[in-house]
């Protein structure tokens, strides 16, 4: 399980969706009808959709760690984690359009990222698995 390198992946994208929880991914001025405009930060957990969509992702990808000898329902978690990371960026997407201006912080690094170290993981996966049924044939 440890040395098996979608392992790696999916820690990483874990760890990574929750920190989106706690670093801005964008900074910028909102305008507020009674004082103005405010200057902000935005984070997952300014909106309850994103906070339950990015728990999602995180739990998806730690339990898919521990699905290791079950590979075709690790490689639907994995995809499922994978299509929930890219509803959020839609999401995100949408919610920065409420700023007036502003622009993306550094750490929104992290949110781009998931997708790509669950892809990872994904090869990784279907790699064991390719190996495995190769290996089937050959005893």
């Amino acid at each position: 399980m440890i040395q098996r390198i979608q392992t790696l992946w999916l820690t990483l994208a874990g760890l990574a969706a929750l920190l989106t929880l706690k670093f801005a991914f964008y900074f910028g001025n909102k305008l507020d009808p009674k004082q103005g405009k405010i200057a902000t930060d935005f984070t997952g957990v300014n909106n309850f959709i994103l906070l339950i969509l990015i728990v999602a992702v995180a739990v998806t990808c730690i339990i898919a760690i521990f699905l290791f000898k079950d590979r075709k329902l690790q490689l639907r978690l994995a995809m499922a984690a994978l299509l929930i990371s890219i509803i959020n960026l839609v999401i995100y997407y949408n919610e920065i359009k409420k700023f007036d201006e502003g622009s993306l912080a550094l750490t929104s690094v992290f949110s781009f990222i998931i997708p790509i170290l669950i892809i990872m993981a994904i090869r990784g996966i279907y790699k064991d698995q390719k190996l495995i049924k190769s290996a089937d044939r050959l005893r």
